[in-house]
């Protein structure tokens, strides 16, 4: 199986969800050789509900992931906390969902839910916990929260675009020595937005997983290995230019329809 934890299917938070461009999103990860990803999307996007509904229409759910013609689509979510951070959480729809609406009352920057509240949360529930790209400039989690705290996660981030911003040797040994100082394994995400991305970071796995509890065991027995293509500097800078323009281009289109 390989893997991609950290995907995006709308190109903003502020932008609708667009069934057309996530099925292309779906097309192009395939052609990239992925065979599974985790949706990703961030919990304060808009109509963020949208996307269950579409998947729940016209995808079947098999045990734990949607199956998008083969392939796995594994249901997730990305949250902000109040320290400044963010976190992925990993599994079952509904508990995807459960946890979303109890997040309502920290949707706004200046109400984040703190770290520990979150852990206790997502404790409550069968849910893999990631901690996204603990080293962005902008949102510097491993800065923030005491090396005790983040040993409550299951894993860590290797970032495709902190890779790039950062040079892949420096971005990656970081990352590596924060992993081996709390004694978490780490996995690659994309964190892409746009499918020219897809393919720039990846995790093969020895075998397929079915739902959050397979892909945590084989995360904790390090079953797989992350793959950096020697392509993500260009794969990466060609994705963040396309969505620069289709932000700007779908910008331009709500001001001319109101």
């Amino acid at each position: 199986m390989i893997i991609d934890f950290h995907s995006h299917v709308k190109i903003s938070k502020k932008s609708n969800f667009m069934p057309d461009y996530f099925r292309e999103m779906i097309v192009e990860a395939k052609q990239n050789g992925l065979t599974a990803l985790v949706l990703t999307e961030h919990f304060n996007t808009i109509r963020f509900f949208d996307i269950y509904s579409f998947l729940d229409e016209h995808y079947s759910y098999v045990d734990g992931y949607y199956d998008l013609d083969g392939l796995k689509l594994f249901p997730g979510i990305e949250v902000d906390v109040q320290e400044v951070g963010h976190i992925l959480l990993i599994g079952d729809r509904k508990e995807v969902c459960a946890l979303r609406e109890q997040l309502a009352d920290y949707m706004e920057e200046d109400y984040f839910i703190p770290f520990d509240l979150l852990m206790d949360l997502a404790e409550g529930y069968s849910l893999i916990k990631i901690g996204a790209h603990p080293y962005r400039d902008s949102t510097p989690l491993a800065q923030n929260v005491s090396r005790e705290q983040l040993k409550r996660l299951d894993a860590l981030d290797l970032n495709g675009k902190d890779l790039y911003a950062k040079g892949v040797e420096t971005c990656r040994q970081e990352l590596l020595e924060l992993a081996e100082e709390i004694d978490l394994p780490v996995v690659g995400g994309s964190d892409t937005h746009q499918f020219l991305q897809y393919g720039s970071i990846v995790n093969e796995f020895e075998q397929d997983c079915r739902n959050s509890e397979e892909l945590k065991q084989a995360i904790v027995q390090q079953n797989y290995q992350v793959r950096i293509s020697d392509q993500l500097p260009l794969k990466v800078k060609s994705a963040t230019l396309v969505k620069k323009y289709m932000k700007k281009y779908l910008q331009e289109v709500d001001t001319v329809s109101l």
